[in-house]
């Protein structure tokens, strides 16, 4: 069974488990049947393909930084905002999340829900789909 965490520790935590490149400790973030909105405007779901997707931006080999802009309980769900910048070979993207946690039983948090492109239009997910495609460039 997956371990919850402090909500007010989701965001810090995805910040320095990206800038450290921790696959496992971001995955750790997740439910076991977590969705993850892509690039594409897609939806994953299952911790194998959120991995697959967050190894991709994790080969950008950028830096994050994440604000975060609200986290509100409502019984045993949370709706959660961030602003996060990844600035990776000179090149920075940023992008505002729209994603929901679920209290666990251990009375932690984990994502059930997670859009990282909810505050971006069509071109710039384009770009960003093309970013995360092709990191070596």
């Amino acid at each position: 069974m997956a371990r919850g965490v402090n909500l007010e520790d989701i965001h810090p935590l995805v910040e320095a488990r990206t800038n450290s490149q921790d696959l496992d400790g971001l995955i750790d973030l997740y439910a076991p049947n977590a969705s993850m909105v892509i690039p594409d405007g897609s939806t994953v779901t299952g911790l194998d393909a959120i991995r697959e997707q967050w190894s991709g931006f994790l080969a950008m080999n950028g830096q994050m930084t994440v604000r975060s802009r609200f986290a509100i309980e409502a019984g045993d769900l949370a709706v959660l905002s961030n602003e996060w910048t990844l600035t990776a070979d000179g090149e920075t993207m940023s992008a505002v999340t729209a994603e929901v946690a679920q209290r666990q039983p251990d009375g932690g948090w984990l994502y059930v829900i997670d859009h990282p492109f909810a505050g971006l239009e069509a071109p710039e997910l384009a770009a960003l789909a093309a970013a995360v495609a092709h990191p070596e460039r």
